[in-house]
């Protein structure tokens, strides 16, 4: 029996597009995806699917051994502004999944694990402008906190335990198919959705807030791309900082203003304009280059295109 991947928390935003490449590249039967429930149907029925709690060791190590699951990519967690409202389930589903399938890794029940960090690990003290692989971490979400320990763990179980861990601090990630999951970069991708709906848009953030972002495509990429490097290439093993583009706002609605000119924005800054605050503009992503040859594909313009591309088909359909 060929060995197969699992995905954990495959519903989610970076979670269904996911499992499509997956699947794309592996073959369907190849690629089981798991969520703790079944609210994304389409996902559900396009092929094999589990329900799993990502909180529970047992139902995870029965499927991989019934299933020869070699390569876990865990995508469960409470993101930034869910976070901040459940601090308390925030921890227990960020680092006990992560423990659960390090475990796992290091009994060599699976060889290999993908667990994505985020530009949430980085806090007010970090340098703002092309934030350093290594730099200053204090990070002042929940969220981020358990970004930051992950990382240090993963690290801790490839030196102590030689497991095959890889990682990615996402930015904020724009995709056209799932809608976001509570994170404080979600503005960005409902101001394409609320454009071609009601032609305004209130954004949660002010409008010179800059951080870094990237088209779901190229996070797709990134993540199947790192994977698929040799072992021996990788120098980082907590994890890597990745970029693609940075902008405020007022940038995207520009963008989006040049193809909708009726679009319409105004400002009202909520709890998570804090949590922005304390993240990093722009991203130095050296090591990503250099180890396995990131590049990114999409900038501002050629993402909005095909955002209101893409939203527009939906909608009219």
């Amino acid at each position: 029996m060929s060995s197969k991947i699992l995905i954990i928390g495959a519903c989610g935003q970076i979670g269904t597009e996911l499992t499509t490449k997956l699947r794309e590249i592996h073959g369907v039967n190849n690629v089981i995806a798991s969520d703790i429930n079944t609210r994304n149907l389409d996902l559900v029925n396009s092929g094999p699917f589990e329900i799993i709690d990502a909180k529970n060791y047992n139902a995870i190590k029965d499927c991989c051994k019934s299933n020869t699951i070699k390569t876990v990519y865990l995508m469960a967690a409470l993101l930034s502004a869910t976070g901040e409202k459940y601090p308390m389930e925030a921890w227990d589903l960020n680092m006990n999944s992560l423990f659960h399938v390090l475990n796992l890794a290091k009994q060599k029940t699976i060889d290999k694990v993908f667990w994505p960090s985020s530009i949430a690990v980085f806090g007010p003290t970090t340098p703002r402008e092309s934030t350093p692989q290594h730099t200053i971490c204090e990070p002042t979400t929940v969220y981020g906190i358990t970004k930051q320990v992950g990382e240090r763990w993963c690290e801790y179980y490839h030196e102590k335990y030689d497991v095959d861990v890889r990682s990615i601090r996402y930015p904020g990630i724009i995709s056209h198919k799932a809608m976001p999951g509570g994170g404080t970069t979600d503005y960005a991708v409902e101001i394409y959705h609320d454009a071609i709906k009601k032609g305004n848009y209130e954004c949660f953030l002010s409008e010179n807030t800059s951080l870094p972002m990237m088209f779901m495509e190229d996070a797709i990429k990134a993540t199947t791309d790192l994977m698929q490097v040799p072992s021996e290439s990788l120098s980082i093993r907590s994890s890597y900082n990745l970029s693609a583009i940075s902008f405020t706002p007022k940038d995207i609605f520009e963008s989006i203003k040049k193809q909708l000119p009726e679009f319409s924005i105004s400002y009202k800054p909520d709890f998570r304009q804090a949590i922005a605050d304390s993240w990093p503009s722009s991203i130095d992503d050296t090591m990503a280059r250099k180890d396995w040859n990131w590049k990114e594909s999409f900038d501002l313009e050629t993402m909005t295109t095909e955002m209101l591309t893409q939203l527009k088909k939906k909608y009219n359909s």
